[in-house]
């Protein structure tokens, strides 16, 4: 196991270091696991909720509308468990030494896209390109 890399707590990856350096591989590291958490104890909170509101409401319009909500949210949840796969793809591209880099091209994925999008697998073009391609075969 690698010892923990100290991270100021004001650090941001920076286009005149070296790229994917120990720094930026933590702060990436820690983005993600933050991410993750805020994901799984939301999950556990909306399991709370439902739990706790499996009440019966006798009028039709607002039992509708509770059902409503609670189809949205369970949607939401299922959305944030693949995003949690994700998260932890990217988890593993960092200790495999392959974050940062585009998996269509190999060229360095910018970090300012890094630092919005901390899973992003591709350069914006590439991105780009293959949603393109994507939207011409889809009609196939």
């Amino acid at each position: 196991m690698k010892p923990e890399t100290f991270l100021p707590e004001d650090y941001r990856p920076a286009e005149d270091e070296p790229f994917m350096n120990d720094l930026q591989l933590e702060y990436f590291r820690r983005k993600l696991t933050v991410w993750k958490e805020d994901i799984m104890k939301g999950s556990q909170e909306t399991l709370a909720e439902l739990a706790n509101s499996s009440r019966n409401i006798p009028d039709v319009a607002d039992r509708a509308s509770e059902e409503t909500d609670r189809a949205l949210e369970l949607r939401t949840r299922d959305r944030q468990r693949k995003l949690i796969s994700k998260i932890d793809a990217a988890l593993r591209r960092i200790e495999n030494g392959e974050f940062g880099y585009c998996e269509a091209t190999g060229e360095r994925i910018s970090l300012k896209r890094l630092d919005a999008r901390p899973i992003a697998t591709m350069t914006l073009q590439a991105q780009e390109s293959h949603e393109r391609n994507e939207r011409v075969h889809r009609d196939d």
